[in-house]
C-alpha cells in the first residue's frame, strides 16, 4: 500500500464530504466486472479489498479510496492473424481485393467474436484525500492514469474541483540552480541521477545515473544552455524520490527508518497493518510535500481552475 509515485492535485474548493458520505457515493459506482463484450471497466472497491467492506478508509482525517480497472487482453497479433485468414479466404472465393472499409468491418467483427474469450487483467489505483492539506494524492506513475481516476471520482461525486499542484517558481530553474550550486534547499540532498535537456531543443537529452551531480562536466552542461528536467533527491534521510519538471514524483522510496516505525507497531490483522502503514505514510507525505513546495517557492494559489482539463 506504500505509494511509489505521486501525482499531486489541490482542491480549488474545500472538500467537505465526510467518510460516510463519500463512501455512500462511491458504493453507488462500485466496480462491476467486464461483460462478455466489454473491453474495459472501472469502478470503486474497498481499499482493504476482501479484508474490508468500507469504500473509504479513514486515518487521522485522511481518506483513502481505491479504484479498480479491468481490461480485456486481446493482442493485436491475434486479431491481425485472424483478419488475414478471413480476408484471404474471401478474396480467393470472390476473386477480388477487399477494400479498406470492408477490412475494417471484418476486423470489428473479429474483435467482438474474440472478446468473450479474452484474458482479463485487473489493476488497483489508490489515492487519498487530505482535507487539511487541501490535497488529492494519487499513486500513479502517469498523469493519464491519475486523470482516469479523477474522472471516475468526479462521476461518482457529480463534481470535483481539483487542478495539478503547481509551484510559484519554475521547477526547472530551481532544480538547475540546486545542481549548479550543489546545494538544494534545507532538508534536501542531491541524489545520483538527473536528466538534462537543451534550452533551445528539448529533444536533446543527457541522462546521468550513479553520478556525482556536483561534477564539473554536469555543471558545464548547465552553463552551456541546458537545464535539469528530472532530479534525484533525498529528504531528511526519510524519503528518496525523482522530481520532474511537472512536479510529478516518481520512484518514491521510504527509508528503513520510516519502515521501522510501522514495524514497531504490532498489528494483529491485515486491516490494522493497513491502518498503521497509511497513518505513517500520510504523516510523512504531509511534511514532505509542504517542505518540497516551500523549497520551490510555495504553492501557486493564483492559477485559475479553468486553466487545466481536470478542473
Amino acid at each position: 500500500m506504500w505509494f511509489k509515485n505521486l501525482q499531486l492535485y489541490r482542491f480549488t474548493k474545500p472538500f467537505e464530504l465526510d467518510a460516510q458520505a463519500l463512501g455512500r457515493q462511491l458504493e453507488e459506482h462500485s466496480f462491476v466486472p467486464c461483460g462478455s463484450l466489454d473491453t474495459t471497466r472501472s469502478g470503486w472497491v474497498p481499499p482493504l479489498g476482501r479484508h474490508g467492506s468500507e469504500f473509504v478508509h479513514t486515518t487521522n482525517a485522511h481518506l483513502m479510496v481505491c479504484c479498480k480497472r479491468q481490461d480485456k487482453l486481446l493482442p493485436a497479433a491475434v486479431v491481425n492473424e485472424a483478419l488475414e485468414e478471413k480476408v484471404l479466404k474471401i478474396e480467393q472465393s470472390e476473386a477480388r481485393k477487399l477494400p479498406a472499409k470492408q477490412r475494417r468491418s471484418l476486423r470489428d467483427e473479429i474483435v467482438f467474436s474474440l472478446l468473450p474469450r479474452a484474458f482479463v487483467r485487473s489493476s488497483l489505483q489508490y489515492a487519498y484525500i487530505s482535507p487539511g492539506d487541501n490535497l488529492l494524492v494519487v499513486n500513479a506513475a502517469s498523469a493519464k492514469r491519475a486523470e482516469e481516476m479523477i474522472e471516475n471520482l468526479r462521476a461518482a461525486l457529480g463534481s470535483l474541483s481539483v487542478i495539478p499542484l503547481a509551484s510559484k517558481s519554475q521547477s526547472i530553474d530551481v532544480m538547475s540552480r540546486w545542481v549548479n550550486s550543489g546545494q538544494p534547499a534545507a532538508g534536501f540532498e542531491l541524489g545520483e541521477e538527473c536528466e538534462l535537456r537543451d534550452n533551445a531543443d528539448i529533444s536533446c537529452v543527457i541522462r546521468c545515473k550513479n553520478q556525482n551531480l556536483a561534477a564539473a562536466e554536469i555543471v558545464s552542461h548547465l552553463k552551456t544552455g541546458m537545464h535539469v528536467s528530472k532530479l534525484a533527491l533525498n529528504w531528511q534521510q526519510r524519503i528518496e524520490f525523482i522530481l520532474d519538471e511537472k512536479l510529478i514524483i516518481k520512484r518514491l522510496r521510504f527509508s528503513d527508518l520510516v519502515q521501522e516505525q510501522a514495524d514497531e507497531i504490532e498489528a494483529d490483522d491485515v486491516a490494522t497493518q493497513f491502518d498503521v502503514d497509511f497513518s505513517i505514510m500520510a504523516l510523512e507525505l504531509s511534511g514532505f510535500i509542504k517542505a518540497l513546495m516551500s523549497a520551490l517557492g510555495g504553492a501557486d494559489l493564483t492559477r485559475p481552475a479553468n486553466s487545466d482539463a481536470t478542473a
